[in-house]
This record gives C-alpha cells, sequence and structure tokens, in this order.
C-alpha cells in the first residue's frame, strides 16, 4: 500500500466529514486558479507610445486637432486599443483631452498607428501666445499623460502614457 493511500485511509489525514466543508474549499481554490489565470493573461510588457506625427490644425470656432499616435507592441501577442484616455500639456498649461473609443487591432512584435482627434482649449493656451508661437515658430514642450485600454483575449487592461516632445512650430 502506497503512503498517500495510508493518509487517505486514516481519518487523521481527512477533511472534517463533512461535504459541505469539502466543496466549499474546491470553490475558493477554483475562484482562486480562476485570479491567477485572469492575472497571467496581460502581456509581459507595456505598449509603448514612440511618436505623434503628422499633426494638423483645424482652426475654426472649435479648433481641433488631428494626429497620428506611433505605438510598438513589444509582445507576441495580437491585442485591441480600445480606449484612449489621455491629458495634453501644451508648456504646463492644460491644452486638450483626449477620449476616443475605438476598435484597433494591434500586431505581434510590430509598430502600429492609432489616428487621434483632439478638441484644443484655447482659452487655457491663450489665442494670442499660440499665434505668436506660430508665428515666431517658438518651441513648445508637449506632454501627454493618461492611459491606452487594451483588450487581449476579452481582459481589459490599461498602459500607462506619460509622453513629453518638444515641437516647434512654423507656417
Amino acid at each position: 500500500m502506497s503512503i498517500l493511500t495510508m493518509m487517505v485511509s486514516n481519518k487523521e489525514f481527512r477533511l472534517s466529514g463533512t461535504s459541505g466543508q469539502w466543496v466549499r474549499g474546491t470553490k475558493y481554490g477554483f475562484v482562486l486558479l480562476l485570479l491567477l489565470a485572469l492575472v497571467s493573461c496581460k502581456p509581459k510588457e507595456d505598449v509603448q507610445l514612440r511618436q505623434i506625427r503628422d499633426i494638423i490644425v483645424d482652426a475654426t470656432s472649435d479648433p481641433l486637432l488631428r494626429a497620428n499616435a506611433i505605438l510598438y507592441n513589444p509582445n507576441n501577442l495580437r491585442m485591441t486599443v480600445k480606449k484612449i484616455d489621455m491629458e495634453v500639456f501644451v508648456d504646463g498649461k492644460k491644452a486638450a483631452i483626449i477620449d476616443q473609443q475605438m476598435k484597433i487591432k494591434v500586431p505581434a512584435n510590430a509598430e502600429f498607428t492609432v489616428p487621434l482627434e483632439v478638441k484644443l482649449n484655447m482659452k487655457e493656451i491663450g489665442l494670442l501666445d499660440a499665434v505668436f508661437a506660430v508665428i515666431g515658430g517658438k518651441r513648445m514642450q508637449i506632454h501627454y499623460k493618461g492611459s491606452i485600454r487594451l483588450q487581449y483575449k476579452g481582459i481589459p487592461f490599461n498602459v500607462p502614457v506619460n509622453y513629453k516632445e518638444e515641437v516647434r512650430i512654423r507656417l
């Protein structure tokens, strides 16, 4: 007879005898295993914001900035971008909020482009400052801060973004 068989047959090693406790223990074990599986589904490395390019400003009554965000997925997993939620600061002043819902497929181990549409807050930046910046070719510090919501196999997760760049604005 094996040691395991002797331990199971011995009353000291049996569960307390009621099947309710056994079922409760099994439920807790299942929940723990499920949580462990969900946590392990997150990619090993965060998606990286590499650059913002092709910036176009539509200076109508409701100023709109259009650009392309170049991101990189360093993982072997394909994902989906679900939402972008960021604040844009120009020279330390809050200039815009990006709040876009989308469904863009992200290839594994590759760069990909996400189109952005941003409503500019000209009151915060100051219309006169913006005009002089464009005419004078002034350098402006642009800071993007927020998160990108991704989804992998139905499980959503957020990737933080904290990206700064200096841009020279010219006509």
